[in-house]
C-alpha cells in the first residue's frame, strides 16, 4: 500500500509538471531576445551541416558554446518541426532538474522530503518562467544540479565512484554549455572542511587513487568541444576563425566576469532576485533560516554543503558589476533541497497559509483588474498596446485572457481560503501557467515572433521576388518565407543600407528591402516605401529600388543592433 502511494505522488508531481512546464509547446515560435537567436543557429546547423561552428547569417556567432543550439537541431531532425524542437531542451532540462532534486530529497531525508524540495522548485516563479523559455539557463541549471546530484550523493552517501564521475562529467558539459558549469565543483570545497572538522557522514576520499578519475571526466567533458572546434579553427587560414577562438574561449568567459561590459547592477541585486523571482517558495526562508542555524550547530553535513555551494554562488555572482537575474538560477535547486525537510512543518503554519492565500489573491487580482480595464477603460490605452502587439482584434482576446486568469486565481484562493492557503496558491499558479501556454502563446505570436510580419511583407513583394534585410534581428531571418540576404548583423546600419541599395541595383525588378525604421536615413524616399508593419516593438519598411538610392551614402542612421544579450 504505501508503494502504491509513493508511485502515486511521484506520478502526480510528474504529470503536473508536465503540464505546467510543456503547456502550449507547438503553439508558438521562438520570441525575442534570446530565442530567435538560438533556434537560428540551429536552422543554419541543419541546412549548412556546420554543426561545429554556428553562424547566424553569414557571421560566426561566439556569443554561447553551440550546446543548446545542437540540442534544437538534434531535436528537429527528429521531429522535423522548429515549434516543437526549440522549446524541447528547457523542457526536459527542467523535468530532469525536478527529478534530481527529489530523488536527492529522497535519499538523504525521506520520499516526502523530496516530493516538497521538488514542488517547491517547480512552482518557484523564475524556474517555472525560465523554463518555458528555449534559452541556455534551464540547460545549464540541470547539468549543475546533475553535477550536485552525483558529488552529493558521493560525499554523503558514498562512497560512489560513479556518481562521483557522474558530477564531474556533468560539470564538464555544463562547462561548454555555459562557462559557469564548472561551479557545481565548489560543493567540494565545504565537504573537504566538515571532513577535515570530523562531521559525520561527510567524506571526500581523496586517498582512493578513484579520485582522479572525477577531474579527469571533466577534462573528457569538456574536451568533446574543445578539441575538436580548437583543431579545426586553428587549421583554418581565416582569422575570423582565430577572432571566434579568442571570443568564445576568453572575452565571453574570463573576460567578461573580470570587466563586466553589460547589466551593472549594485552587489545586493541578487538578494532582490532572491526575494522576489523566487516567490512564494522564498516565503518559507522566514522559518527556514533558524532552522538551519540549528541543524548546522548539530553538524548535519546534508544542510551544510547544499546551503554552503548556494552561499559560494550568490559570492561568485555578486562580485563583478555586471548581474543578471538568470545568472544565480541553478543556486535555487540546492535551496529548495535544503528547504525540503523543512516544509511538511512550515506549510502547516498559520502565517505560511495565509501567506499562501494572499499571493493567490495578490497574483489574481491585478491581472482581473488590468483585464477588465483594458476591455472598459481608456480608448487610448488600448489602442497604445493594439500598436505594440499588432492585434487585430482590438485586443479583447488578450484582455479575455488577463481577466481569466485573474479569476481564476481569484477563485482558487477562494475555494481553498485561509486554512488551505498553500494548497490554493499552488492551484493558482499552475492554472496561471497553464493559460499562459495554451492562451498567451498563440494570441501573442503573431507580433512577438515577427511570424505575422514576415509572411506579410513576403505576400506583398510576391513569391519571385528576392529580399534583403537592414538593421535586422535574428526574427525576421528566421521566419523569412524564402531564403533572405544580409549584410552582416554587428555591421553598423549605414553600412549594412549601403551594400544592400548596391545588391538591389544588381536586379532592381525583382529585389526588395526590408529596413528597420530608424535605419532607412536620407537614401530611401519614404513616399516610394511601403510601411510593412509593427513587430516586436519596431516599425518595419519595404523598400523597392525605385525608393533607394544606390549612389547615396548613407548617415544620420540611429543606433544599430544591440550587443548579444541585450533585452529587445
Amino acid at each position: 500500500m504505501l508503494k502504491t502511494r509513493a508511485s502515486r505522488e511521484f506520478w502526480l508531481l510528474a504529470i503536473v509538471a508536465l503540464l505546467v512546464l510543456g503547456s502550449g509547446l507547438g503553439l508558438r515560435d521562438p520570441w525575442p531576445s534570446d530565442e530567435p537567436r538560438f533556434t537560428l543557429v540551429a536552422k543554419q546547423m541543419v541546412e549548412s551541416g556546420d554543426w561545429l561552428f554556428p553562424h547566424r547569417g553569414t557571421e560566426l556567432y561566439s556569443d554561447k558554446p553551440p550546446m543548446l543550439m545542437w540540442f534544437e537541431a538534434a531535436f528537429y531532425t527528429v521531429f522535423r518541426d522548429w515549434r516543437i524542437a526549440f522549446l524541447l531542451p528547457s523542457l526536459l532540462a527542467a523535468l530532469g532538474t525536478l527529478w534530481c532534486v527529489y530523488d536527492l530529497g529522497r535519499r538523504l531525508w525521506t520520499r516526502r522530503v523530496g516530493l516538497y524540495a521538488a514542488w517547491a522548485l517547480l512552482f518557484a516563479l523564475q524556474f517555472t518562467y525560465q523554463s518555458k523559455k528555449a534559452q541556455i539557463d534551464p540547460l545549464v541549471t540541470f547539468f549543475i544540479t546533475l553535477a550536485n546530484y552525483g558529488l552529493l550523493r558521493h560525499l554523503l552517501c558514498g562512497p560512489n565512484w560513479k556518481l562521483w564521475t557522474l558530477g564531474w562529467f556533468a560539470a564538464g558539459i555544463g562547462t561548454i554549455t555555459k562557462g559557469v558549469g564548472g561551479l557545481a565543483l565548489l560543493m567540494i570545497l565545504p565537504a573537504a572542511i566538515a571532513s577535515f572538522m570530523h562531521w559525520p557522514r561527510v567524506r571526500v576520499h581523496a586517498r582512493d587513487w578513484r579520485f582522479i578519475v572525477g577531474p579527469l571526466a571533466f577534462v573528457f567533458a569538456a574536451a568533446l568541444w574543445l578539441v575538436p572546434m580548437v583543431t579545426a579553427a586553428l587549421s583554418q587560414d581565416n582569422p575570423e576563425y582565430r577572432a571566434y577562438l579568442d571570443d568564445i574561449l576568453f572575452r565571453q568567459t574570463a573576460g567578461r566576469y573580470a570587466k563586466s561590459w553589460d547589466h551593472a547592477q549594485p552587489p545586493w541585486y541578487h538578494f532582490v532576485v532572491m526575494a522576489t523571482a523566487w516567490l512564494p517558495t522564498a516565503f518559507a526562508l522566514w522559518w527556514a533560516f533558524p532552522a538551519w542555524r540549528t541543524r548546522l550547530r548539530r553538524r548535519d553535513a546534508r544542510y551544510l554543503l547544499p546551503l554552503a555551494w548556494w552561499a559560494l554562488i550568490i559570492l561568485f555572482f555578486s562580485i563583478p558589476s555586471g548581474k543578471r537575474d538568470v545568472y544565480i538560477m541553478p543556486a535555487l535547486p540546492m535551496m529548495c533541497l535544503a528547504l525540503g525537510p523543512l516544509l511538511p512543518g512550515i506549510v502547516r503554519r498559520l502565517w505560511a497559509k495565509r501567506l499562501g492565500f494572499a499571493f493567490a489573491l495578490a497574483l489574481g487580482a491585478p491581472l482581473l483588474i488590468a483585464g477588465v480595464w483594458m476591455w472598459f477603460g481608456t480608448p487610448k490605452f488600448e489602442t497604445k498596446v493594439m500598436a505594440d502587439r499588432g492585434f487585430t482584434d482590438e485586443g479583447h482576446a488578450a484582455f479575455a485572457m488577463l481577466m481569466a486568469m485573474g479569476a481564476w486565481a481569484i477563485a482558487c484562493a477562494g475555494w481553498h481560503r485561509v486554512r488551505n492557503g498553500v494548497v490554493g496558491l499552488l492551484w493558482a499558479l499552475g492554472g496561471v501557467w497553464v493559460l499562459y501556454g495554451v492562451v498567451a502563446y498563440p494570441l501573442l505570436n503573431p507580433s512577438s515572433s515577427a511570424r505575422g510580419l514576415m509572411e506579410s511583407a513576403g505576400a506583398r513583394i510576391g513569391a519571385d521576388a528576392e529580399l534583403g534585410l537592414v538593421a535586422w534581428k535574428e526574427q525576421n531571418l528566421l521566419m523569412a518565407d524564402r531564403p533572405a540576404a544580409t549584410f552582416g548583423f554587428k555591421t553598423p546600419w549605414p553600412e549594412q543600407l549601403s551594400q544592400a541599395m548596391h545588391w538591389q541595383a544588381d536586379a532592381p525588378q525583382r529585389r526588395w528591402l526590408l529596413v528597420q525604421e530608424p535605419a532607412l536615413s536620407q537614401c530611401v524616399d519614404r513616399s516610394k516605401a511601403i510601411f510593412a508593419g509593427v513587430s516586436n516593438r519596431r516599425r518595419w519598411w519595404l523598400v523597392p529600388a525605385a525608393a533607394a538610392d544606390a549612389s547615396c551614402i548613407p548617415h544620420g542612421v540611429q543606433g544599430q543592433n544591440e550587443a548579444d544579450g541585450q533585452e529587445d
